[in-house]
């Protein structure tokens, strides 16, 4: 769509659901039960079919580029046999209110999953093309205490197609890709997509299914970014969300050399 999506959208009341007593409500929500059963169980039929996909090896001497300079990316594994990884989109020369609001939103829920990985066994780590020169203070303004490494120049699957969640398995020295997202794969770690999807109104996204006289839909993940004012809109006076409850977040004045890619 090309309008800017706002936050308040709508100029009129929207449509709401029909109003109905307690026990014609408990029978529609028992109906509903059922369907979320099923899905359940067929995301568990889907994980087990994910469990047993084939993996392929990869150079586990690779160097990746972290806080302590350059390692090889085996010793992300921690010493433990499971690895999840993040790969974080970078663009170069932007400011940090210009990195990548996909990214961050997906980073910003992932890395907080990363104690409970570890109590599983498995490793965490966020991976990034950009030049760790560029990437050391981010981290630190995000204020992210788990481990970034900067993958630029490296080959598939590590350094390239930024975006996805990735998992890998060692064996001794050797290293292998057992399961990489696609598309709307990263949602299973977002949780903010559970919750608006629990929301009469949902996500607020054109290509929802929704009943008539719902808010008008605005594009994909329009809510990203917002301005100093919370306003959702991908403007240059955005910046990636959750970015504004960082210290010194300060609103962002557009410049001549100002861009933001989305």
């Amino acid at each position: 769509m090309t309008e800017t999506p706002v936050a308040t959208s709508t100029t009129s009341a929207p449509a709401r659901p029909p109003v109905v007593d307690r026990d014609a409500w408990q029978a529609a929500r028992d109906e509903l039960l059922a369907l979320e059963k099923a899905h359940t169980r067929a995301s568990d039929a889907l994980a087990a079919a994910r469990r047993r996909m084939p993996m392929f090896e990869l150079d586990g001497t690779v160097p990746v580029t972290g806080a302590d300079g350059p390692v090889p990316f085996a010793d992300l594994f921690q010493g433990r046999d499971e690895l999840v990884v993040y790969q974080h989109m970078w663009h170069d020369g932007d400011p940090i209110s210009g990195q990548c609001p996909g990214c961050t939103m997906n980073s910003w829920h992932i890395q907080q999953s990363a104690p409970y990985l570890r109590a599983r066994g498995v490793s965490f780590a966020m991976l990034t093309e950009g030049p760790w020169a560029e990437v050391a203070p981010f981290v630190e303004f995000m204020g992210y205490t788990e481990p970034w490494y900067s993958v630029r120049d490296l080959p598939a699957p590590l350094g390239v197609d930024m975006g996805h969640i990735a998992s890998f398995l060692r064996d001794g020295d050797r290293v292998y890709l057992t399961y990489r997202t696609t598309g709307r794969g990263n949602e299973l770690a977002a949780g903010i997509f559970g919750l608006l999807d629990m929301t009469p109104y949902g996500r607020g996204e054109t290509w929802e299914d929704v009943p008539d006289g719902w808010p008008a839909g605005h594009t994909s993940c329009w809510y990203w970014a917002t301005d100093a004012d919370g306003e959702a809109t991908w403007g240059p006076t955005s910046r990636p969300t959750p970015q504004w409850t960082r210290p010194g977040a300060t609103p962002v004045v557009p410049t001549d050399g100002h861009g933001h890619h989305h």
